[in-house]
């Protein structure tokens, strides 16, 4: 395997060396080069040409915001935030702008609690080594509607079925696409969305919120004995599982602790088993871009309870690992582009 370049750009010289031991820890990294700020590290981009960069957001003289959006506009290459959850919301704005992927630093850094980001610091960074991710295209600058649609063939189902609820799974690349889906629908469409995007506790709420603002639809992380209703979007929390229960006839959500076999959480495979045995054939299962095979299980019980599935593209997923793991199961009804999801819903169930 080629040596992977890494530079860290941030302004704490504790973070500096912290985060390069621990990047220094994973066999075929090598940190080339260290920047304090935003100036510094376009300088060292051009110099060095890593293939990835770990980024602070707050920063003297040139912020991290700033320096992303040069990245995004002049370079190719895989930026990780590393920032304190108390500026969940500027994470976000973040991976709007281009950044890849995100880890959750304690907000005290120059401590030895910055140690705890280890595990997870590392299997990003082995994630992104591995899958050689596309970079995001910033949310302001997605494609019109318009484009080719590359699916394969689907099969019969009757055209009157009612679409009482979409369930959306996503990981790597998630946030943008997300929004991207739920703010091009207009006006409030009477059907449920439950999502399950692999993200850390304690920033689900920031994303639900974020996503409430340029939405038509109601969003909210849920809480466990949300009513699933028509008009709302429920986020997984962080950390935790999302199921669904049906109580004095209305389908309730139900927050569990994910058990020791999923690997991955929120997660995508138990939302969509759970959906599926209550809405079967009234419901439309979305996997889109993200790292590992999180919903390929799932897909399989929504296609045999009768539900219709559909997957991101290789052309518009940043990582086309959870989609194509959907595909492979030979249970995915249409694959298309991530600007044309919205409107596959609802042609789907008919809202057009």
């Amino acid at each position: 395997m080629n040596t992977i370049r890494v530079v860290v750009v941030d302004d704490s010289a504790f973070s500096r060396r912290t985060i390069t031991k621990m990047l220094e820890g994973i066999k075929g990294i090598e940190v080339v080069g260290f920047a304090t700020n935003g100036e510094e590290g376009i300088q060292k981009v051009i110099a060095l040409k890593p293939d990835l960069i770990t980024l602070d957001l707050e920063m003297p003289k040139m912020d991290g915001f700033t320096l992303l959006r040069i990245l995004t506009t002049r370079f190719s290459v895989p930026v990780i935030v590393i920032s304190a959850l108390s500026g969940a919301d500027k994470v976000f704005k973040a991976l709007e702008l281009g950044a890849l992927d995100f880890v959750a630093k304690p907000s005290s850094s120059a401590s030895t609690d910055l140690l705890l980001i280890r595990e997870d610091l590392q299997q990003k960074v082995l994630q992104i080594v591995n899958h050689k991710p596309k970079g995001i295209r910033p949310f302001s600058q997605q494609p019109a509607e318009e484009s080719r649609a590359v699916e394969p063939q689907p099969r019969e189902t009757s055209a009157d079925d009612t679409i009482d609820i979409v369930a959306i799974g996503s990981s790597t690349g998630g946030p943008p696409a997300l929004q991207n889906i739920f703010s091009s629908f207009e006006h409030k469409f009477p059907f449920a969305v439950v999502v399950s995007q692999h993200m850390p506790a304690g920033f689900t709420r920031a994303f639900a919120d974020r996503l409430n603002r340029s939405s038509a639809f109601e969003v909210k992380e849920a809480e466990d004995g949300d009513l699933v209703i028509p008009g709302r979007i429920l986020i997984a929390p962080g950390g935790m599982n999302m199921v669904f229960d049906v109580c004095g006839g209305q389908v309730t959500a139900r927050i569990v602790p994910p058990s020791s076999c999923d690997r991955y959480v929120p997660s995508v495979d138990v939302m969509l088993a759970s959906c599926a045995s209550i809405y079967r054939k009234r419901m439309i299962a979305v996997i889109l871009t993200g790292m590992g095979n999180d919903g390929s299980k799932g897909v399989q019980v929504v296609h045999k309870q009768g539900g219709y599935v559909i997957a991101e593209s290789d052309e518009t997923a940043v990582v086309y690992g959870m989609p194509r793991e959907a595909v492979a199961t030979g249970r995915v009804d249409r694959v298309v582009p991530l600007h044309r999801i919205p409107r596959e819903i609802l042609i789907r169930g008919d809202f057009l």
